[in-house]
């Protein structure tokens, strides 16, 4: 079978490693990189330590508008198929580049296999809530990580093609969190910390809140970045936050005083595994590091209204807060009673990528 991936960020090819290692090994795939987000941190060492296979294509369609952006590249993917004439095409998630692959492959006939389907944040005015609907709908397999997806989509009328797969992050996470330890266990992720930031004090495991703050609903609100800050200034713990060049300059337009805040630069997958791992809670707005944090046992407090990974909020492994400094912190604060009973296992059996694959052969022929 020829099948073209389409990828549009860093995150996306992480996500997608498993499978193409295991679907690579008797078919061909063809694995497109939009140029969506650029990012300075795919070099050789990215694509080697994780072992994930190099673009085919790159179609550099970089930064714009969500129309710009997903226009430019409906007609380049276009293209592409018509050239490389596939049985199939696979898309990852919610972003534009998914957008794209999938209204590219529908209109020329090409079966669209979707994984990560069927997830729902029920808020219209994310673009990617639109992604994922407008993309479900086109889609003739929809490879869905829960069963609330399953059900999601079943409320919308699209019962074909549906299946549970589980989450293919968690096949993820499963196979890089012990390279991830032998790496950087006994002090060394201090060290390598240290290299590349100034200022990085004495920190031990489990006496750090993780934190990541990227998305426009709180990135472009000032008010908001003030909550947030103040908020990180008065937790109980020091805050470890990555942080976007783009963001630091907002930060440093609020004018507030960061002492309790270690602002560091974008680090790898594997270091951000061990800091999520040994973080005492994750503080964020990122869909991905809720569930990481889910599947290794570490609290998470994210800062949105709602979230498309609703499983996680079971038992408060994840606990949503709206964006008010008291809030916040009220939040973090709270009893972690989820550390006290078993973690319900809701996101599959770890083999994600051998049901998507095997789905794909029987229903992608």
């Amino acid at each position: 079978m020829k099948l073209i991936t389409i990828i549009g960020a860093r995150p996306q090819f992480i996500k997608a490693a498993p499978f193409s290692e295991m679907f690579r090994e008797e078919n061909e795939e063809i694995l497109v990189h939009t140029g969506q987000h650029y990012d300075t941190n795919m070099s050789d060492v990215f694509f080697d330590e994780l072992g994930i296979p190099r673009p085919d294509y790159n179609l550099e369609v970089g930064s714009g508008s969500h129309g710009l952006q997903t226009g430019r590249m409906l007609e380049k993917i276009e293209e592409l198929i018509t050239i490389e004439n596939p049985d199939g095409l696979l898309v990852y998630g919610d972003t534009n580049s998914t957008l794209a692959g999938a209204l590219a492959a529908s209109k020329l006939h090409i079966p669209v296999f979707h994984v990560e389907a069927g997830l729902r944040s029920f808020n219209k005015r994310m673009p990617e809530e639109q992604n994922r609907i407008l993309t479900d709908h086109v889609s003739d397999l929809l490879l869905c990580p829960t069963q609330t997806a399953v059900n999601n989509l079943k409320k919308e009328g699209i019962t074909i093609g549906v299946l549970n797969t589980g989450d293919i992050m968690f096949d993820v996470v499963l196979r890089n969190i012990e390279i991830s330890k032998s790496r950087y266990s006994n002090g060394v992720w201090i060290d390598k910390l240290r290299e590349k930031n100034e200022n990085i004090p004495s920190l031990k495991e489990k006496e750090y809140y993780l934190a990541t703050i990227h998305r426009a609903e709180n990135t472009d609100d000032e008010m908001k970045l003030f909550e947030i800050f103040s908020a990180f200034e008065r937790m109980d713990k020091p805050v470890i936050l990555p942080i976007h060049p783009r963001t630091r300059k907002l930060i440093d337009n609020l004018d507030i005083k960061l002492d309790n805040v270690i602002l560091i630069k974008p680090v790898g997958y594997l270091m951000m595994l061990y800091l999520t791992a040994n973080a005492y809670m994750v503080v964020t707005d990122s869909g991905g590091l809720q569930k990481e944090a889910y599947f290794l046992k570490t609290p998470c407090t994210t800062l949105r209204e709602q979230t498309e990974w609703v499983e996680t909020l079971e038992n408060g492994w994840n606990v949503l807060s709206s964006i008010n400094i008291d809030t916040i912190l009220k939040t973090v604060r709270r009893e972690l009673d989820c550390l006290k009973y078993p973690q319900p296992m809701l996101f599959g059996d770890g083999n994600a990528a051998e049901h998507i694959c095997n789905a794909i052969l029987k229903g992608g022929k």
